[in-house]
């Protein structure tokens, strides 16, 4: 048995008005892969922040390697040999390689960088990971699964004997996921402890020897994954015990043959999808099905018009219309949830009654300003509706987990009264009882009258949510597929290109 490389022992640690964690113990052994799960809020993003210096810990200790350890800031944390690499790669994208590898510890003398030292240092931490790359190539010019790479080689160069992945395969294909569960197994012959958070359960059991499960705050239990199936993993991280109904598909029949509310003819940008012809009926959810790089998103911004299409046209309830901008589409009763909830969503300094109401205000205009009884009466409506969890509307919404926040944006976008809405990766990076809640406010909003585009990588999202699915491959729409039709095998052969 491999020895204790971290022991975290009865970590407490609250914030005004939240008890974040409470008494929780976690153990990872030196050469094993060590998921750490919960549902969004349960802790997990603040345990990490303590072990890595970000937060003071308000009760309990840290030893590593047997020696007690209080790390003040994420630099201390990397003197003692603990890194981190986070979901969104915080380097510096007009840097190169080798600058962001050894940058802050760039070696020289009197004031000058020794370039070939920083160049040699670079390869030697590539070269570690067996990933060939050309240091001197500028950061941003990488694909994100190299980004990815750069950002563990420079986690590494700093002899770390810990490596916490928060959330590293978000971003990723299936070819990157592998290449980087090949990396962390190669690490784990070499005897470092990493720590791997994540919310896809099939990577947990690809590639995890033990995980912890914490909830609400406080730990359920650690566990041998080959010994947990999935279905008691998921009861205890939602605290109650699960079925395979609580997954079954909401979707009813697809929807009869009538006018479409929205339709488009042609619809294509060069460069980014080929011309489209599609139409989303009044109460179904549309599925845009497809491996990353097929054009869903591309096709999601078009709609919006959030991108300039360069052909075709779009119709609303059988009338041509003009959708140059996103205010041209809320005007005209179409909504769109980003894929990217931080950089294309949430308003992160305003607070959660800001980010609800900000586009209903924007398409009222500035001369019907909502009064504060509306505002306060708007949004105590979809926090009861929509369950979501906050102190109060004025809190901040980057203070809230991330389904949380999924939940705020939705209630934007209801608060518009669309007639259309455009859900891209609406479940992503969030867990899976916020995942639920979501798919169950999907299958509502179906019932309602609305018509839904949804857009998931997740295949079993698609089957479970879709009445219909459109396919894409290679920016071209290849194919749609119905009811009893819309299956996990089925769908992977159209999105590949392969014959059953």
């Amino acid at each position: 048995m491999c020895a204790e490389l971290l022991e975290l022992r009865g970590i407490g640690k609250a914030f005004p008005g939240v008890v974040a964690l409470a008494g929780v113990d976690f153990t990872v052994r030196a050469g094993e892969i060590h998921a750490l799960l919960g549902e969004n809020g349960a802790g997990k993003s603040t345990l990490i922040k303590v072990l890595t210096g970000v937060h003071p810990a308000d009760a309990g200790e840290i030893r590593l390697n047997g020696a007690v350890i209080r790390p003040g800031a994420p630099k201390e944390a990397e003197r003692l040999g603990v890194s981190t690499v986070y979901q969104e790669v915080n380097l510096v994208p007009s840097l190169s390689v080798a600058e962001n590898i050894t940058l802050g510890r760039q070696p020289g003398r009197f004031g000058f960088l020794n370039w070939r030292a920083i160049r040699r240092r670079a390869r030697a931490a590539l070269a570690r990971l067996e990933v060939e790359c050309d240091v001197d190539a500028e950061l941003g010019s990488l694909s994100v699964a190299r980004q990815q790479m750069v950002a563990i080689a420079r986690a590494l160069d700093t002899s770390a004997r810990l490596l916490v992945l928060d959330e590293p395969t978000a971003s990723l294909d299936e070819k990157e996921v592998a290449e980087l569960f090949g990396l962390m197994r190669k690490l784990r012959a070499e005897g470092m402890g990493i720590v791997f958070v994540t919310h896809f359960l099939d990577q947990v059991y690809t590639v995890s020897d033990r995980l912890t499960v914490l909830r609400n705050g406080q730990l359920v239990g650690e566990y041998v994954t080959a010994d947990l199936s999935r279905l008691e993993l998921v009861g205890k991280m939602l605290g109650r015990e699960v079925s395979d109904a609580d997954f079954t598909s909401h979707v009813a029949a697809p929807a009869a043959t009538m006018q479409p509310v929205l339709a488009a003819r042609g619809l294509g940008r060069r460069g980014a999808i080929a011309p489209v012809d599609l139409a989303l009926h009044a109460g179904e959810v549309a599925g845009l099905g497809g491996l990353l790089g097929s054009g869903r998103t591309e096709t999601a911004r078009l709609l919006f018009g959030i991108d300039a299409c360069d052909s075709g046209e779009i119709s609303l309830k059988g009338a041509t219309v003009r959708v140059a901008s996103p205010r041209d589409a809320v005007r005209l009763g179409l909504a769109f949830c980003s894929e990217d909830r931080k950089a294309e969503g949430i308003l992160p300094n305003l607070s959660v009654r800001e980010n609800l109401l900000v586009a209903l205000q924007g398409k009222r205009g500035a001369l019907r300003a909502l009064s504060p009884a509306e505002q306060v009466q708007l949004c105590e409506h979809y926090i009861k509706t929509l369950r979501i969890k906050t102190a109060d509307t004025e809190t901040p919404i980057k203070n809230l987990s991330g389904g949380n926040q999924q939940k705020v944006l939705l209630a934007r976008w209801l608060a518009t009264q669309p007639a259309v809405i455009i859900l891209d990766e609406p479940t992503r990076g969030i867990d899976i009882g916020a995942k639920q809640e979501i798919e169950q406010l999907i299958a509502k909003l179906r019932a309602d009258g609305l018509a839904v585009l949804f857009i998931s990588s997740e295949i079993d999202e698609v089957v479970r949510n879709c009445s219909r699915v459109l396919v894409l491959r290679e920016r071209r729409l290849t194919g749609e597929i119905a009811g009893a039709e819309i299956t996990s095998e089925r769908l992977m052969h159209l999105m590949a290109g392969t014959h059953e």
